[in-house]
């Protein structure tokens, strides 16, 4: 492991000499992550992508995208765009990424069972930023804004996120 790994510990996330409070899925780890159980995957997955709310922020890094209200993510496991970035109008099952709240503000894309679905095994293992500490997710892993703004300037396009 490396510092510039992000790991998964029972102290938070360690990330670079540092340790990130953080909350992951009601579902708890698990390694047989199935669409719905609100279960954080076990493994070594890697950042793909960065996604930010350019009408409440600035640019996080570089490499970051703006995303707006026709900005959604396919979570149909039947259709082919299942656990892939889609555009409004869109029919299938999604979740709208330009929420009210400010949980998607920046997210971190991870390449949970992306690019290639297989269906029913689960979709959106995000990055993002809590609604309050100790409150589950639906299987992301979500951080203090300010906490998140950090790791989103400091992580990059294939970092590892090491959930044991």
């Amino acid at each position: 492991m490396s510092p510039f790994d992000l790991v998964l510990t029972k102290r938070g996330l360690r990330f670079m000499g540092r340790y990130f409070p953080c909350t992951i899925g009601k579902g708890g780890l698990q390694s047989n992550k199935r669409e719905g159980d609100g279960a954080t995957p076990r493994g070594i997955h890697h950042i793909t992508g960065l996604l930010y709310r350019a009408d409440r922020l600035a640019p996080p890094a570089p490499w970051a995208r703006p995303i707006g209200k026709d900005d959604l993510w396919s979570d149909a496991s039947g259709d082919p765009a299942y656990n892939h970035h889609v555009r409004a109008p869109y029919a299938p099952s999604h979740e709208k990424l330009c929420r009210a709240d400010p949980l998607y503000d920046m997210i971190l894309l991870t390449d949970w069972n992306w690019p290639d679905a297989q269906p029913g095994k689960g979709s959106a293992i995000f990055l993002h930023t809590w609604r309050r500490r100790g409150f589950p997710t639906e299987g992301c892993i979500a951080f203090r804004r300010d906490h998140m703004r950090i790791i989103a300037r400091s992580a990059a396009p294939g970092t590892r996120l090491i959930v044991r």
